[in-house]
């Protein structure tokens, strides 16, 4: 996965303790992790896009979430950012090698192929199993200031 994907969870787990109606604009959000602020831009419009943020334009606009953070999934991010393809690709090299290959469908027969699929599966169960909810209440569980020091931050009151 792209260091995007990773950039946004963080930037949407932040989004979560916005109070409701506030917006952040893409630059300042980058500033917050120190990233490249078009990079970031790019990843917070494929957010949108996918309909996991919103984008409001104007001196007092940005991004917020467009959804309660209960119906994000990290699966919903992690397909906003990298595409709905598969991780692994089976280029069927067993078609390359020695023996009959003429009808044979090598994604279904190749144990590698069976094995990638299987795994892959289960990664994305667990992250569409994750919202940021979830993510959200481990971190205040971890560290109770996280909320209102981001909105703090956000806000240009650095503690």
């Amino acid at each position: 996965m792209s260091e995007g994907v990773e950039w946004a969870i963080h930037s949407c787990l932040n989004l979560t303790w916005l109070e409701p109606g506030e917006a952040v604009p893409a630059a300042r959000m980058a500033a917050f992790y120190e990233l490249p602020p078009a990079y970031l831009n790019k990843q917070l419009q494929a957010l949108a896009r996918a309909g996991i943020l919103t984008s409001t334009p104007g001196p007092r606009g940005g991004f917020r979430l467009a959804r309660r953070p209960e119906d994000i999934s990290l699966m919903d991010v992690v397909a906003a950012i990298e595409g709905p393809d598969e991780a692994f690709r089976c280029e069927e090299i067993l078609r390359q090698g020695p023996g009959e290959h003429e009808g044979v469908d090598y994604r279904r027969r190749c144990v590698v192929s069976q094995a990638m699929r299987r795994a892959e599966m289960a990664w994305r169960a667990e992250l569409a199993g994750q919202t940021l909810a979830d993510i959200r209440a481990t971190v205040e569980r971890r560290n109770p200031s996280a909320p209102g020091e981001t909105r703090a931050w956000f806000a240009n009151l650095r503690t």
